[in-house]
């Protein structure tokens, strides 16, 4: 099957030849009336088979996008888990004998105890869970709640990227714009950060503010060379020029 821009300069072409059939049928005589007739027929049936043809192409780019981004989205969360164990693994201290119930009691004017990691985990793959399912509003719902409970845990980052993509992927690009940049305030060094910064570049270009996606993208190029974000950021700048020339 060809490729959708393909499929559309055909149909543009067989529309033209259907409106120069139509004109000389109304300047000739009747008695060719019935071949031109025929002949539009046709014409009108190969345009309906392309208009198929194309609405069927839209249909599965847009789920192969939709593929795409539920595998990029499980891909992250699965590292994620991953470098997080093992980050908990390296730093777990030996384990000891449990101490006597008087010795283990904690003080009443003690420092209060750090959050449950379980509970932490537990929260966080509740909201992307949602995202991951489409429920993008709910994801964002969820993502907020974390980031309250667990404004410095181990996930915080993360979750100020996926609450960012979670209105970036339905289009409120101001919000989106918000959420990466407090993420990068507040968590600089993070493995985040790159996908964060290309990010923001994206919701200043969304939001047509050409000069301050040029300074960002050139920034992400700058930080992160010759990695998978330096190259989307130089797509996008480019796509940022033609825009400009318009």
């Amino acid at each position: 099957m060809p490729p959708a821009p393909v499929l559309a300069q055909t149909r543009t072409s067989l529309a033209d030849r259907v409106a120069r059939l139509e004109q000389l049928q109304a300047q000739q005589g009747s008695g060719q009336n019935l071949e031109l007739l025929n002949q539009l027929t046709d014409l009108r049936a190969e345009i309906q088979a392309l208009r198929g043809q194309v609405e069927q192409l839209q249909f599965e780019n847009e789920q192969l996008r939709q593929r795409n981004r539920e595998q990029y989205i499980d891909l992250d969360s699965r590292i994620g888990r991953l470098e997080q164990g093992a980050v908990a693994a390296a730093s777990q201290p030996p384990s000891e004998a449990p101490l006597p119930a008087q010795e283990a009691a904690v003080p009443a004017d003690a420092p209060a105890r750090p959050a449950d990691p379980v509970s932490e985990r537990a929260a966080y793959e509740a909201a992307f869970d949602a995202l991951k399912n489409g429920q993008y509003a709910e994801s964002a719902r969820r993502f907020q709640r974390f980031i309250q409970d667990f404004p410095d845990g181990e996930y915080a980052p993360n979750a100020w990227y996926w609450l960012g993509e979670s209105y970036y992927v339905t289009q409120n690009y101001d919000v989106a714009l918000e959420s990466f940049q407090s993420l990068l305030q507040k968590f600089p060094d993070s493995n985040k950060a790159p996908d964060a910064l290309l990010k923001l570049g994206y919701c200043q270009y969304e939001l047509r503010q050409w000069a301050e996606a040029e300074a960002t993208l050139n920034r992400v190029i700058e930080r992160y060379p010759d990695t998978t974000v330096a190259r989307l950021a130089q797509g996008r700048l480019r796509a940022l020029a033609l825009e400009r020339r318009q």
